[in-house]
C-alpha cells in the first residue's frame, strides 16, 4: 500500500538509504563557513546527488527556487549563546512544513540533561501530529548533559536510539560510537526503524568520513547525515558524491577516495 509517509519517505532516501546534509547550524552556531551563503551550497549538493537536505522553515522561505532534493524542515532550535544550548525547544509545526513544501520533520532532543523531559514530551506530541499528516519524523537522539558519563558508549547510544524510536520517530538519527562496525550493531539491531550516522565535528581526514559512512552501512544502518563534513569541506561536491558512492552504490572507501581524486 502506497501511504503519504511512504511517498515522502521516497523523496528523502534512495532504495531505502540516505545521503542527508543538515545544514540548520545557522541557528546553534551562527553563519559558519560553508552555509554563509546556504543558496549557493544547496544547489551544489543537489548536483551531487544527496538525498535531502535539512534545513529551518527561514531558508526554505529564503530560497529562489523549489530544491531538486529530498527537503526536510527543523522544527527545534537552540544556540549556542544560551545558558541551556543542551534544552532544544520546538519552533514549528507539522503543517507548517506542509505548507513549505517539506518532505518531512526533524527535531532534536538532548538525553541525560535536566531538560531531557521537556523534549522528550514535546517529540511525542509531533509523533502524532507527524502521523496524523503522513509526514516521516526524524529524531535527531544526543547523550548530551550533567548525566552522561561515556558518550561513545554503544549501549548508552543504543538506549538513546530506542528511545526515539518508541516515541514515534520514523528515522532515529545518532552519533556512532566508534569506527568499528560491531559497535554500531548494538544501536541498529536493537531499533525497530532505521539508524542514520550524525557526522559529528569537522574530520582533517577524508578516508576517516568515508570509513564511518562503509562501517554505519556494513552495520545493518540506512545511511548518514553528515554536516560540517560535507559543507566545510575544501571540495563539497566531490565529498558528497563520493559518500553517495559508499552509502547509496555499496562502493568501497578505496572506489569512493578515487572520485575524489577524480575530481581535483
Amino acid at each position: 500500500m502506497v501511504w503519504g509517509k511512504r511517498v515522502r519517505l521516497s523523496r528523502i532516501m534512495e532504495s531505502g538509504k540516505m545521503v542527508c546534509v543538515p545544514m540548520d547550524h545557522g541557528v546553534s552556531s551562527g553563519p559558519l563557513k560553508g552555509i554563509d551563503r546556504i543558496r549557493e551550497m544547496i544547489r551544489m549538493l543537489e548536483s551531487a546527488g544527496v538525498t535531502a537536505i535539512l534545513i529551518h522553515k527561514g531558508i526554505i522561505k529564503s530560497l529562489d527556487e523549489p530544491p531538486r532534493t529530498g527537503l526536510i524542515m527543523h522544527a527545534s532550535a537552540s544556540t549556542s549563546l544560551s545558558t541551556s544550548p543542551n534544552w532544544k525547544v520546538r519552533v514549528a509545526s507539522v503543517e507548517e512544513a506542509i505548507r513549505l513544501g517539506a518532505d518531512a520533520v526533524s527535531v532534536h532532543v538532548n538525553i541525560g540533561n535536566r531538560d531531557e523531559q521537556d523534549m522528550l514530551r514535546k517529540l511525542g506530541a509531533i509523533a502524532d501530529e507527524c502521523d496524523a499528516w503522513g509526514v516521516p519524523l526524524i529524531a535527531m537522539m544526543y547523550p548530551r548533559g550533567e548525566n552522561i558519563k561515556d558518550p561513545n558508549d554503544p549501549q548508552v547510544i543504543a538506549h538513546i536510539a530506542r528511545v526515539g524510536a518508541e516515541l514515534g520517530a520514523d528515522i532515529v538519527k545518532v552519533p556512532m560510537p566508534s569506527f568499528n562496525p560491531d559497535d554500531i550493531r548494538v544501536i541498529t539491531e536493537s531499533c525497530p526503524v532505521p539508524v542514520v550516522a550524525a557526522g559529528g565535528p569537522k574530520m582533517d581526514d577524508d578516508r576517516k568520513v568515508l570509513e564511518l559512512a562503509k562501517a554505519v552501512v556494513d552495520a545493518g544502518g540506512a545511511g548518514v547525515t553528515f554536516g560540517r563534513n560535507v559543507f566545510q569541506h575544501e571540495r563539497p561536491d566531490a565529498i558528497a558524491r563520493a559518500l553517495r558512492a559508499v552509502v547509496i552504490e555499496g562502493k568501497s572507501v578505496e572506489d569512493a577516495m578515487m572520485i575524489l581524486r577524480e575530481r581535483r
